[in-house]
């Protein structure tokens, strides 16, 4: 009875029945704090550095007329993304990226799926077949470029040769050198140069998939065909989904092997977003305009993998996130 007309303070500080009291939780320590600091700190600053800085440099460029010496004096505002947006030259290297986009995937997707579905069975030499698939991945895009440029010459490239000694002649002014089929010789090259990271990939995905599976459908009689279709390519989706979206990355952004190939030519037929702001920047000094084109090329490819997480990648971590047995 005492106890209860204690006041409410000295119950609150008097020890419960079973010891002392429990002491409170406290947040993270300073130790903690300087231990996150230190593994994090180094990260973050070259990210800073290397990609938040260098964005905000090229958002203060594009809406300046600089030729890139002197002073940021003359601000044009959104004038330059005017001018940008407003270049067919630009629009077309748009065009010519969002089909570059495409066709890797068409392309490279079935052909790279294919590929790994055979290296993935056991076969004599198949350690050498998977090497000589994956070496154009990690030769340099420069010696690829310029292998690829000898073979393509008119009349005196080894393609042309080939056709000559079966009786038919390549075009007048090369494979290169045609409107019409420069842009497709650039994706040609593209995909010998990047479907060994498809096949590499595919494979390491295939090597996830429960061997107890295949028995099982070998047990009831399913068809190759059959396995591959209801199995192992369900269970390669997220595999397939994120090369995808590596290709898609990769693709708005190349530079290298059209610019070493084409230099964006003929007639501008294999111009990009990345060799159009080179060509105004280095060549016309209109740093400026190369700078406003390189932030359009960032946005697109921003906007584009945010709603390919959003609406592709993210049914990958809706199913992480289901327990087993459970329906969403």
């Amino acid at each position: 009875m005492t106890d209860l007309l204690a006041p409410a303070t000295d119950r609150a500080e008097a020890p419960s029945a079973a010891g002392s009291p429990r002491p409170r939780r406290r947040g993270p320590g300073l130790r903690t704090a300087l231990e996150v600091l230190f593994f994090v700190g180094p990260a973050l600053a070259l990210f800073g550095f290397f990609v938040v800085w260098p964005i905000v440099k090229a958002v203060q460029f594009s809406v300046y007329r600089w030729k890139g010496f002197g002073p940021l004096d003359d601000f044009v505002g959104l004038r330059n993304y005017v001018s940008v947006l407003q270049n067919e030259v630009f629009t077309d290297a748009l065009l010519h990226n969002l089909t570059i986009v495409v066709f890797s995937i068409l392309i490279q997707l079935p052909l790279g799926l294919a590929v790994a579905l055979l290296l993935n069975r056991r076969m004599p030499g198949q350690g050498l077949l998977r090497t000589v698939i994956f070496v154009p991945y990690v030769l340099a895009e420069v010696i690829a470029g310029v292998v690829w440029f000898q073979l393509l010459q008119p009349q005196y490239g080894v393609i042309d040769g080939l056709l000559s000694a079966v009786g038919l002649e390549g075009p007048e002014e090369g494979w290169l050198g045609t409107p019409e089929l420069a842009l497709p010789a650039v994706i040609v090259v593209l995909t010998w140069k990047y479907l060994g990271l498809a096949v590499i990939l595919f494979l390491a995905g295939l090597q996830g998939v429960p061997e107890e599976l295949y028995e099982a459908a070998e047990i009831d009689g399913a068809s190759w065909w059959q396995v591959q279709r209801r199995i192992t390519i369900p269970l390669l989706g997220p595999t397939l989904r994120t090369w995808a979206f590596l290709s898609m990355i990769g693709s708005l952004q190349v530079f290298d092997m059209v610019w070493i190939l084409t230099g964006g030519g003929p007639a501008n037929a294999t111009t990009t977003m990345a060799t159009f702001l080179i060509n105004e920047g280095t060549k016309r000094q209109n740093y400026g305009i190369a700078a406003a084109a390189s932030v359009v090329l960032f946005v697109v490819a921003l906007i584009m993998a945010l709603a390919y997480q959003r609406f592709i990648l993210r049914r990958d971590t809706l199913d992480a996130d289901v327990p087993k047995g459970a329906s969403r």
